[in-house]
């Protein structure tokens, strides 16, 4: 298969990542980032803005994911300080919007559903006024473990379904899609008030047809917010990136689901689940 040529729209200015602040002070509180570990496109823009999304339980995950970049390797041992320091991280970041999310861990009895709860708790008391958003794993559908990180109170409770459902066998092996959906679904059922966000990838090989199909089903299951962007192939040996669609086909997307009765999108090449994630939580509770 041809790769393709990345298109002007996707070109971004290459950031310095750990050269600034924000990568000095995740260094020195030993902690991982998404940005750096999945190698996101908005690094440079978000770490000289101040702000970083937190990858908890290590960098190694026990997935195999064909899109992403995180390693997949033995998993690492849980550091039971790691709560407080992404706490500490927070306030000396003076964060109003915090985006905590973590490896899939399925060795763990939990898969780390209880270290979310810790982080929340422990953010919550450090900097009581800044709003959390945790990005979880399907944590193999245990239901218990999904009520442990709901009884901290985030904010938003994040899980991406990552691609449409016809293309999970290719891109996502180890995951089930209707486990994402159910998942999503149980966090009304045992949290009515709190937001539900899931994001997606375009450009693996879906049609519109099947993306519409995803919106409305996110729809049906009361999702508050989507988010939809450009998948980016990481390296030679990940899945290849199959178009890059037009931002002209995003704006569609976006009009589609907004028909549809979802309340809040962001859709566009560059966008991701994390980026922007605080403002766009203020204009959906506008």
């Amino acid at each position: 298969m041809t790769h393709l040529r990345k298109p002007e729209w996707l070109k971004v200015e290459k950031g310095r990542g750990t050269c600034g602040k924000v990568g000095r002070m995740l260094s020195s509180y030993q902690l991982n980032s998404v940005c750096e570990q999945a190698g996101c496109p908005n690094q440079g823009e978000c770490f000289k803005n101040g702000t970083a999304t937190f990858l908890l339980l290590g960098n190694h995950c026990t997935r195999n994911c064909a899109f992403c970049k995180v390693t997949q390797d033995l998993p690492e041992k849980v550091d039971p300080f790691e709560p407080e320091h992404v706490a500490d991280a927070v306030a000396d970041m003076g964060l109003a919007h915090v985006v905590i999310t973590s490896v899939t861990r399925d060795d763990l009895p939990d898969g780390g559903a209880e270290h979310f709860a810790k982080t929340i708790r422990a953010v919550r008391s450090r900097v009581p006024d800044a709003s959390i958003e945790v990005l979880i794993p399907d944590f193999r559908g245990d239901s218990e473990a999904l009520k442990t990180v709901l009884r901290a109170e985030p904010d938003i409770l994040n899980h991406n379904v990552e691609t449409v459902p016809q293309l999970y066998e290719q891109v996502r092996p180890m995951a089930r899609f209707d486990r994402s959906i159910e998942l999503l679904k149980r966090v009304k059922e045992y949290a009515p008030s709190m937001y539900t966000k899931s994001g997606f990838m375009v450009g693996l090989g879906e049609t519109a047809w099947q993306v519409n199909l995803l919106l409305k089903k996110l729809h049906d299951i009361a999702c508050d917010i989507v988010t939809i962007g450009q998948y980016l192939q990481p390296s030679l040996k990940h899945y290849q990136v199959r178009e890059y669609v037009h931002p002209d086909q995003f704006a569609k997307y976006k009009e589609t689901g907004l028909a549809l009765g979802i309340p809040y999108i962001a859709s566009g090449p560059l966008v991701r689940s994390s980026y922007h994630a605080g403002s766009d939580f203020k204009k959906l509770k506008a």
